[in-house]
């Protein structure tokens, strides 16, 4: 899995490419966890570039979300490609996660 780390003026946009699995969830968590010690709370998640997610993937969403959510913040997502998209609404979390079709559209619904 590869996160680029790019600040946009409304929002830290967090680019996502590969998998988002068991194996690199963790590595996902600390990157996003290091952003909100940083006082960052407005994130686009760009998974544009994103194969795959697992059920360990859908749980650091989950656990980001549920941080941000005391300080105010919120993490929307972009560009989710249609079998991550499948996943998330079999799971139920489509109805939970706040779903842009583009980081633009994303940005503006900040």
């Amino acid at each position: 899995m590869e996160i680029r780390i790019q600040e946009s003026g409304r929002a830290t946009v967090v680019a996502v490419a590969g998998k988002l699995d068991a194996l690199s969830a963790g590595d996902y968590e600390k990157a996003v966890n290091q952003l909100i010690a940083e006082g960052k709370t407005r994130f686009v998640v760009d998974f544009a570039k994103l194969d795959y997610i697992s059920s360990a993937g859908l749980r650091v969403l989950l656990t980001t979300a549920k941080q941000l959510k005391p300080r105010g913040g919120v993490a929307l997502f972009a560009n989710v490609p249609g079998n991550v998209r499948e996943v998330f609404e079999v799971t139920g979390f489509g109805s939970i996660l706040d779903i842009h079709d583009s980081v633009d559209a994303a940005l503006a619904a900040l």
